[in-house]
């Protein structure tokens, strides 16, 4: 999957902190004095047709969102299941998808085909093998952060790494395990997927800041 090209990093993007650690690893101490930080803004589960249009109408304004994908986890060997749960995040609001309860295909292929629109997550080809099994898209415009980190010399990809070094803060880990398939999510689940992909998108404008995208 190719990576895009270089977005303009429009100023109103630039809302992080200047100093920039020449760090490219970060210990468990060094992780655990940073300040926690969750995504503290709004939030849609999309459900209605109106939900759908209104968060299709706002990815259609974006040059970048972030990415991510939620799967039900699998404690036996050879169990897997298909992704649950797909999070869309823009400069204004998170959506999310629950693919198991809706067809979200139209939404989905739109978005991930779309050249305009970057889609910035962390190791977003497993993201995109799952969602080849219930979604049949071309992935145009997909920009790995552990590719893109690793290029530059960081030691630790990761989305809670990357932001630990670049964002200055720390994301706790959760409820990654739980059932992403219920039909209704809990707040705690719905702030984790949330966090997970404004830190992307947020990871994706830092990169930008620095010139490494």
């Amino acid at each position: 999957m190719s990576q895009p090209e270089p977005l303009p990093c429009s100023a109103e993007w630039i809302r992080l902190p200047s100093t920039l650690s020449e760090q490219r690893s970060i210990s468990p101490d060094e992780m655990f004095d940073l300040p926690i930080r969750r995504y503290d803004g709004a939030v849609y589960l999309v459900s209605s047709p109106q939900d759908r249009e209104r968060a299709l109408a706002d990815i259609r304004t974006e040059s970048v969102v972030g990415f991510d994908t939620e799967t039900r986890p699998a404690f036996r060997k050879g169990e897997s299941y298909l992704p649950c749960l797909a999070q869309v995040a823009t400069a204004r609001a998170v959506y999310l998808f629950q693919l198991q309860q809706q067809d979200f295909s139209a939404e989905m292929r739109e978005l991930l085909a779309s050249e305009r629109v970057a889609k910035a997550g962390v190791a977003l080809a497993n993201d995109l093998r799952g969602l080849k099994k219930l979604i049949e898209f071309d992935a145009r415009s997909i920009v790995d952060l552990d590719r893109v980190a690793r290029h530059h010399g960081f030691k630790q990809p990761g989305v809670r790494n990357l932001a630990g070094l670049l964002l200055g803060f720390r994301i706790p880990k959760g409820t990654k395990t739980s059932n992403w398939a219920a039909r209704q999510l809990s707040p705690q689940q719905i702030l984790y997927a949330a966090t997970d992909a404004w830190a992307c998108r947020e990871l994706y404008l830092r990169f930008c800041e620095l010139r490494l995208v």
